[in-house]
């Protein structure tokens, strides 16, 4: 079954700047106009890199409805609606829809540890709850789930589940998705894969390193898409060093210290996150410089 397509190219992971303990608006409306400017297909509001699971629902309400004001049609807006709660995701993923989003990224209910099908359950629950088309996200170094090939195959059947974003570390386990083909269209999780998800007949990435350059990792994408595959390759192992530093601790603490850096908004982030220790803030001042 062929899916609608959200997007193909790069989506990126936005960060939610904050100010002395508030979401930053300035500064959201800034970052939001860079990446318009640079020519991303997507803007994600509200996933991991920016930092959901520490936003009151008071406070995402807010963020989704500033940020669909703000790009306003110019790129695919993807609201994050996920948790391990399903109603509590149900009603997120009600209210994205009411925004007039483009889709939503729903990541695997973490901490419940759900049977697979519990999870499948979950899933369909959300998928059913409106129109709006949801990517699965798998992230299983966060929620302690691994969402199988069966599983998957069995979601990939629902009409409104139109992607995965992968974000396993295994090559192996990228080419195995690969055989969903357009029942159920890969993103790349992981900027170190963007080549290697696009390879094996991969949409995109949805990326955290192109908070900083997302022209660079648009040159990956471009690159491939026009049959620029040196070219597209070379770009990638260029990354490579900046985006090794940014995940030497936990996303998004070492990409805000690089943006504070750049003068793109505050490093603060919440807690249990902290600043990043010396070692990774000389890594990523090493590759910055880099490029």
């Amino acid at each position: 079954m062929k899916k609608k397509e959200i997007f193909s190219g790069v989506g990126t992971a936005l960060v939610t700047p904050f100010e002395d303990g508030r979401v930053d608006y300035s500064a959201l409306g800034r970052l939001i106009e860079l990446q318009i400017a640079a020519g991303v297909e997507a803007i994600v509001i509200g996933g991991t890199t920016g930092e959901a699971a520490t936003l009151t629902e008071e406070e995402r309400r807010e963020l989704y409805a500033r940020a669909a004001e703000l790009i306003r049609g110019r790129a695919r807006l993807i609201l994050g609606t996920g948790t391990n709660d399903t109603r509590a995701a149900v009603e997120r993923t009600k209210f994205a829809a009411t925004l007039g989003c483009d889709g939503a990224l729903v990541v695997t209910p973490y901490y419940n540890k759900g049977t697979e099908e519990g999870v499948y359950r979950h899933y369909v629950e959300i998928a059913d709850c409106s129109e709006l088309p949801i990517i699965l996200y798998n992230v299983p170094s966060r929620t302690g789930v691994n969402l199988g090939l069966t599983l998957l195959s069995r979601l990939a059947e629902h009409p409104n589940v139109v992607g995965l974003k992968e974000a396993g570390d295994s090559t192996d386990r990228l080419v195995q998705l690969s055989c969903l083909g357009d029942a159920l269209p890969l993103y790349a999780g992981n900027d170190s894969q963007i080549f290697p998800a696009l390879s094996l007949g991969g949409r995109g990435v949805i990326s955290v390193v192109s908070n900083l350059w997302p022209e660079r990792v648009k040159r990956i994408t471009d690159g491939y898409f026009s049959g620029d595959y040196e070219g597209s390759l070379n770009e990638q192992r260029s990354l490579l060093p900046l985006i090794r530093a940014l995940f030497l601790e936990t996303n998004p603490a070492p990409v805000k210290w690089a943006m504070g850096t750049l003068g793109l908004c505050s490093a603060e982030v919440r807690l249990p996150l902290s600043l990043p220790r010396e070692s990774t803030r000389a890594a990523l001042a090493e590759a910055l410089t880099r490029m």
